[in-house]
């Protein structure tokens, strides 16, 4: 009796690869596992680069990737450019909407659009999206279409996010270089304590012999390690989420964090200068457009990003508000340098605050660029150096008895 062979379920793949051109080219295959598809497309002059379940490329695909700020900069420089080119408004909505590889940009995008044909002004349909449009940005907007020059207005506000996103991948640059090594300096030490010195000390049990203090001390260390990493993990984590949720909930921790990040040697000097730069970039951005310089002054108090430099904006604020001018009032907070201070008076004197403000800002950007540089060429060798003696201490403490072999036979 014939048995009858059942045939194996085939999977939809989804591929991306280079044809025999050489050009880039991407598709779905039906096949039984991964390595039929790629032999499958193999045979039809395809060389694949990846495969894997549609499900999952998709999954890893940008097209779902979450909306960034660097994403709306990107927008609005090309809203920008269609308008100064002469595309009519919804035009420029829709062929930047199509373009957008993101999904949830794309949609956004068409939201915005849909309410602006419906007889929404533009500010008012940006409004309705407050988590991706901020106050200072729709009123930015709002101003840019009061005056009849929306395109020059979008102009700037691209230039004024894209510097300060620039401007914050620097600040992430300095912070989480030093961190993720440290990371991993801590994992290999871990490796080493809970895999590697076991083995060591199994061998060290036949010497019959005394071990070095260092040594013992390491062992220590490893049988510590090996009953509570568990403990000390859960530690960590539990310690990261509560910090967060204490930033998230707590005004008060916050500002006490902020404060402490500005006193912390070379950073605490790069989130300050970082902090100047985004007042001024801010305060310039918004005066230019023609906005009263009590209401910049609460747009760069919002976009301050630390509590000290917050307090003091709006301290500036309201001297500004009862008839200062705005050299006096910064002046009296005492926390920008003196150049600020002049340069401010000399534009206010001037009568081209907004320029001075725009170079104040390039100058403070320009010198946290070149601290974040200095500050990686420091750290490196430094780090390295840590490094060894951490790594290379555990090394030494498992050979030291090894070396004493000798006194042993």
């Amino acid at each position: 009796m014939a048995t009858a062979v059942k045939e194996k379920k085939k999977v939809t793949y989804a591929w991306e690869g280079k044809d025999k051109s050489g050009n880039k080219s991407k598709g779905k295959i039906d096949a039984e596992n991964i390595a039929m598809a790629k032999a499958h497309l193999r045979k039809q002059g395809i060389n694949p680069k990846r495969v894997a379940k549609e499900r999952s490329i998709s999954f890893l695909s940008s097209k779902n990737k979450p909306i960034k700020p660097l994403d709306i900069a990107f927008f609005t420089r090309q809203m920008a450019t269609m308008m100064k080119s002469g595309v009519p408004l919804l035009q420029g909505l829709e062929i930047v909407a199509n373009g957008c590889e993101k999904t949830k940009l794309k949609e956004l995008i068409y939201e915005v659009r849909n309410d602006v044909n419906g007889g929404t002004d533009l500010s008012t349909a940006l409004k309705r999206h407050p988590k991706y449009f901020d106050d200072l940005f729709c009123s930015l907007v709002e101003a840019g279409e009061q005056s009849g020059a929306l395109e020059t207005m979008l102009d700037r506000i691209a230039e004024y996010k894209e510097k300060i996103e620039s401007l914050k991948a620097k600040i992430k640059k300095a912070m989480t270089y030093p961190a993720a090594v440290v990371v991993v300096g801590i994992a290999v030490s871990a490796i080493l304590l809970v895999k590697v010195v076991p083995q060591f000390q199994d061998i060290f049990q036949s010497f019959g012999a005394d071990l070095p203090a260092f040594t013992l001390f390491v062992i220590g260390l490893s049988e510590f390690a090996q009953s509570y990493w568990f403990f000390a993990l859960i530690g960590m984590v539990a310690f990261g989420f509560g910090f967060s949720k204490m930033m998230e909930k707590s005004q008060k921790f916050s500002d006490g964090v902020d404060r402490f990040v500005l006193k912390i040697p070379v950073l605490g000097e790069i989130l300050q200068k970082a902090a100047i730069a985004r007042f001024a970039r801010t305060l310039s951005t918004t005066f230019a457009a023609g906005v009263p310089l009590v209401t910049a002054l609460d747009s760069a108090a919002g976009a301050a990003g630390n509590v000290v430099y917050r307090t003091s904006i709006i301290q500036i604020r309201n001297g500004v508000s009862t008839g200062q001018s705005l050299q006096n009032a910064v002046n009296m907070t005492g926390v920008y340098p003196v150049m600020v201070t002049q340069m401010i008076a000399i534009g206010e004197e001037a009568g081209s605050l907004d320029a001075m403000l725009d170079k104040i800002a390039s100058f403070y950007e320009e010198e946290v660029d070149n601290a974040v540089d200095n500050l990686s060429s420091l750290l490196e060798p430094l780090i390295m150096v840590v490094l060894g003696v951490l790594v290379g201490g555990l090394v030494i403490a498992m050979y030291l008895p090894i070396f004493q072999l000798g006194n042993v036979v």
